[in-house]
């Protein structure tokens, strides 16, 4: 049987979404990593590796992988959208946003989209 190892970000600067990902996540590298490969793991306890690999592949305006990260209620939502600004995720003005969306697109310092989600409505 198969399980995720780790969810893997093209990055075309990996220090510099090395910096932004370990303080929006609270993870580490695994290993010193190099200038083209790195794995990051949770600071605390278990946990996805996500892994940033070097890429020469243009950012996708609408990728068809992202990932979703959990806020507990609005209020939550609101304060780590903003935290993450402050580290140098940006909003992205989102061509796809239902009525009502329960998520918030941004994208970090390297163009990559993900959503950070309000999870009590569901």
């Amino acid at each position: 049987m198969l399980n995720i190892g780790s969810v893997v970000l093209g990055v075309s600067d990996v220090a510099r979404a090395t910096a932004f990902w370990t303080a929006a996540l609270d993870y580490t590298p695994r290993d010193p990593g190099t200038d083209r490969w790195v794995v990051l793991v949770p600071t605390r306890g278990p946990g996805v590796q996500v892994a940033l690999g070097l890429s020469d592949v243009p950012v996708q305006e609408h990728p068809r992988v992202h990932l979703d990260l959990y806020a507990k209620d609005a209020a939550d939502q609101a304060a780590e959208v903003e935290r993450l600004v402050a580290l140098g995720a940006e909003r992205v003005d989102w061509d796809l946003y239902p009525e009502d969306p329960d998520f918030v697109v941004l994208a970090d310092p390297e163009g990559n989209r993900f959503c950070i989600i309000d999870t009590s409505r569901s």
